[in-house]
């Protein structure tokens, strides 16, 4: 645990679930609506330092909050990712998984999806 950190010491009013490893509680700055962030209760800088059997256990996590904030909002898909390092632009050195409801016409163009990080190469071609 680090005292400093945002995701060590989170507002328990936010947390929408959570079991023994995990918490989720929705996203300060969302994307979308339904935007919700997955935490390990450890800290963890980033997805490749987080121990096999937490990582083994993140899927599960994932569809149990999927299952739950769903009904509320309706996406017609989904965008899960993590940023791992400071170029790839994580700001906060806590792992978190960041699970992002999509609705039909959100953009313009969704092709490409996670590609769009760098957006000259979201367009195949």
């Amino acid at each position: 645990m680090d005292k400093n950190c945002i995701f060590c010491n989170p507002d328990k009013e936010r947390i929408i679930c959570e079991d023994e490893n995990w918490y989720a509680m929705f996203d300060g700055f969302p994307v979308s609506d339904g935007h919700t962030l997955i935490i390990p209760k450890e800290h963890y800088a980033t997805y490749f330092d987080l121990p096999d059997k937490l990582r083994r256990s993140l899927s599960d996590f994932v569809i149990r909050v999927t299952n739950i904030i769903e009904p509320f909002f309706q996406p017609t898909g989904w965008n899960l990712g993590c940023n791992c390092g400071k170029s790839a632009g994580q700001t906060v050195m806590h792992f978190h998984l960041h699970l992002i409801p999509r609705y039909d016409g959100d953009v313009q163009d969704p092709r490409g999806g996670v590609r769009g990080v760098i957006q000259s190469k979201q367009k195949y071609g």
